[in-house]
């Protein structure tokens, strides 16, 4: 690799156009000016300039050397301007949340892409550990979870929450929900049931579901595909928690019963990120917009 040194001062005398002014303007000795270009025709194995006492000619060595430096010169300056230019409109953004919250953010997110094409996003599906290493990774830049992670590794900040919902085949509206009933109808299982389960149950505010284990349930099936859980439900073969960004956003809700608690159970959403990682603009376009579409104003 030739010096970028030697070459900035190769550069420099041709613009000059004399040693002596050329040393001037980089505060070096003439000598030394004299020696970098010595040393930058030896790496190059030919002359570059043909000198005629105080005045010298480019060879076509030269010429070729010192296009190749004009090139270094302005690929370096366009590297410094793009360095210090953040544009809040522009990039790539990579995401990660649960499924159920995919489906409600997703649409958003495409909007704004639309109205800003240069952006592109990349939204991941996962469950929690999954992020947490995900960001530790450098996967993705941006995530949502359900817990503050540890504050050594991560800075998290509350974006929200999202409610549970236990739901049903329509056929069991206006049912009272009991152990046995659910028992009856049976559990579709998924990733996440057993800990949705577990908080509705516990923070339901109904003293016999509290007691229930979810162990006990019987399963009529098991899907990992957030948007197919519901279906199903739907065809009256058994029944699931999940949260309600997921149930809004299944097209058959007419054939699903929704069966509130007496205790509306919520899970806290943080928005996360790896600890003192300064995230471009553009992050903070699409922070706010997280913001606004599960907490709408």
């Amino acid at each position: 690799m030739l010096n970028p040194l030697w070459l900035n001062t190769f550069k420099t005398l041709i613009e000059v156009g004399h040693f002596t002014q050329t040393a001037e303007k980089l505060h070096m000795t003439q000598p030394g000016v004299s020696q970098q270009i010595q040393k930058l025709e030896n790496a190059c194995g030919h002359g570059l300039i043909k000198r005629e006492k105080k005045s010298f000619e480019l060879t076509e060595q030269g010429r070729l050397v010192y296009e190749y430096a004009l090139k270094l010169a302005e690929g370096e300056a366009n590297l410094i301007e793009t360095l210090g230019f953040d544009n809040p409109y522009s990039g790539q953004c990579k995401i990660s949340c649960s499924g159920s919250l995919a489906l409600q953010l997703y649409p958003a997110l495409l909007s704004l892409q639309q109205q800003h094409p240069e952006l592109s996003i990349q939204l991941e599906a996962a469950p929690n550990q999954n992020i947490l290493h995900d960001l530790q990774s450098g996967e993705i830049d941006l995530g949502i979870v359900t817990h503050i992670p540890a504050s050594s590794l991560y800075q998290s900040s509350h974006i929200g929450e999202e409610t549970l919902c236990l739901v049903l085949p329509k056929q069991y509206a206006d049912k009272k929900i009991t152990p046995e009933l659910l028992i009856e109808c049976g559990l579709i299982d998924h990733p996440d049931a057993k800990h949705y389960l577990s908080l509705y149950f516990e923070l339901g505010g109904d003293k016999a579901l509290a007691e229930l284990s979810s162990d006990k349930l019987p399963k009529s099936g098991y899907i990992n595909q957030v948007n197919q859980i519901l279906l199903p439900v739907a065809k009256g073969l058994g029944f699931t928690v999940l949260p309600e960004s997921a149930v809004k956003n299944f097209p058959l809700r007419d054939k699903l019963y929704i069966a509130y608690a007496a205790k509306q159970v919520k899970e806290t959403l943080y928005l996360v990120q790896k600890r003192n990682r300064n995230l471009p603009s553009r992050y903070q376009t699409v922070s706010q917009l997280l913001h606004d579409t599960i907490l709408p104003h």
